[in-house]
């Protein structure tokens, strides 16, 4: 053996990843790592064979679909329901009073101590619509749409920090390193656009959400369909314009002679995420002109910008929301809007219900109003599903850290009851599902798990939640949470 082949044998076994020793070992360890995870990574049962070097093409789902695409807004922090949604009356009735000991016993709370007062909903309610839903003073465009909207007021958790919490909302498990929706959705399908992202992610707030990027993450799905954190000024996405001097054909050179490298890769090492590697590195040559249109809504007319209340060149929910509409018109599968700051303890100004909670309220009433009226005005809502919450709920009873009232009224967490909200993708129209006590407190009627939520979320995109999975360790993982069995689709809500 020669000198140079002697160094390429070299490099190939540095190449090689434990994983790969295994499944090329002749004893059988590879057979059996290939049957597990190799061999099913690109076609796992319930879904089409993928194609790695198109991983986002678009593919049939199991069954005839009522949504093709989903726009998710998460209020990180969780808004009050009791001042939102969730009217209740004998809870006004009850304000100022001290805390029945049946309400606090066996509770575990982040921030209450002792015998806390019952707290009142600090806002009026009014019905609206010819569905007669309730909804509070804080969000009046908001009400005029009320009868696009379905309501579940049955929702609960087992998490009461936001990070755990946020994490179980998007990903099925309160821990670190699972798939979140979007990656599930794109995974599934694929996506109708091959000149942008299929997951994309947009933050307003000033903040990103508690548990980090892991919540827009793929987890053990390739990586090709995590969410892609993109910006509603400047570049959409960092780096996406080529740097001084570098023209497009010269990028394009670039790309084809780094794609050839990865190629020879691929076949020496036959590692999957190569493939999809150069596949990425495609679809951000591409985006270098889709995205620049896509995010540029200076492109709308007056009309438009007055309807959502942007302004362009800022980050802003409203702007956001106006790309979301963009983004879901130009064919993006899964679009997640986190807009952080609704944590509503009392702690301070910004967290206080007489305060930061209002404020928030006026900055998402418009452009919640807007997003439902342009969908529905260019026949996009009823193949598009929007989704509106939190992690959690707050509780019935005005916050006492250390057992002392605190001089702004707030609300602790609360994970056994909170709202959540859809709009159009085959939900019913105007339609309230379950219902809280009387104080809000508990989830009584109708209960709604986190896990169901996931199970109906993908049925209305044409999946079986038990048959959409993914082998890791032997376990076929799926977005419902296989340690948690009997999630149910909420056929309640269902058109």
């Amino acid at each position: 053996m020669n000198t140079l082949d002697s160094l390429r044998r070299h490099e190939l076994l540095l190449a090689r990843t434990r994983r790969h020793f295994l499944r090329d070992c002749a004893s059988g360890l590879g057979a059996l790592w290939f049957a597990s995870t190799a061999g099913r990574a690109w076609g796992a049962p319930g879904i089409a064979a993928k194609d790695p070097t198109r991983p986002l093409h678009p593919v049939a789902p199991q069954f005839a679909a009522r949504a093709k695409r989903v726009i998710y807004l998460h209020m990180a922090g969780s808004p009050s329901q009791l001042e939102l949604f969730d009217y209740k009356p004998e809870l006004a009735r009850m304000d100022g009073k001290e805390c029945p000991s049946s309400l606090l016993a066996g509770k575990q709370f982040a921030f209450i101590q002792g015998v806390p007062k019952m707290l009142g909903p600090q806002f009026p309610f009014q019905q609206h619509g010819q569905s007669g839903q309730w909804v509070s003073d804080r969000l009046p465009l908001f009400a005029s749409v009320v009868d696009e909207v379905c309501f579940i007021k049955s929702m609960y958790t087992d998490q009461f920090n936001h990070g755990p919490a946020q994490l179980l909302m998007h990903t099925g498990t309160q821990n670190p390193g699972a798939a979140s929706a979007g990656a599930w959705a794109t995974y599934g399908l694929g996506s109708e656009n091959q000149n942008l992202p299929g997951f994309i992610v947009l933050t307003s707030g000033g903040k990103n959400p508690d548990a980090g990027k892991s919540i827009w993450g793929s987890g053990f799905l390739p990586s090709v369909f995590q969410g892609v954190q993109c910006r509603s000024q400047g570049d959409p996405v960092l780096f996406l314009s080529n740097p001084a001097g570098i023209t497009r054909g010269l990028r394009r050179r670039t790309l084809d002679a780094l794609a050839e490298i990865n190629e020879k890769t691929a076949r020496d090492v036959g590692d999957p995420e190569t493939l999809t590697r150069i596949a990425q590195y495609e679809l951000a040559f591409r985006m270098q002109v889709d995205a620049s249109d896509a995010f540029d809504i200076t492109r709308e007319p007056a009309g438009i910008h007055k309807l959502y209340g942007t302004e362009p060149g800022k980050e802003s929910f409203a702007n956001n929301c106006l790309l979301a509409r963009r983004l879901a018109e130009r064919g993006v599968r899964y679009i997640q809007l986190f807009d952080w700051g609704w944590d509503s303890h009392g702690a301070g100004e910004t967290e206080a219900l007489h305060h930061g909670f209002k404020t928030k309220c006026q900055s998402v009433d418009r452009p919640l109003m807007a997003l439902l009226t342009d969908l529905k005005q260019r026949g996009l809502l009823d193949d598009t599903l929007v989704v509106w919450g939190g992690e959690f709920g707050r509780t019935a009873m005005r916050e006492n850290r250390s057992g002392m009232e605190m001089e702004l009224v707030g609300r602790d967490h609360n994970p056994a009851a909170f709202t959540l909200w859809m709009a159009g993708g085959g939900v019913k129209r105007g339609h309230t599902h379950g219902e809280t006590d009387d104080f809000g407190y508990q989830s009584v009627i109708d209960r709604v798990s986190v896990h169901d939520f996931h199970a109906t979320l993908l049925a209305l995109l044409g999946f079986d939640h038990l048959r959409l999975t993914y082998p890791v360790s032997g376990v076929n993982m799926r977005l419902s949470n296989v340690t948690k069995p009997g999630s149910q689709i909420v056929k309640g809500i269902l058109a």
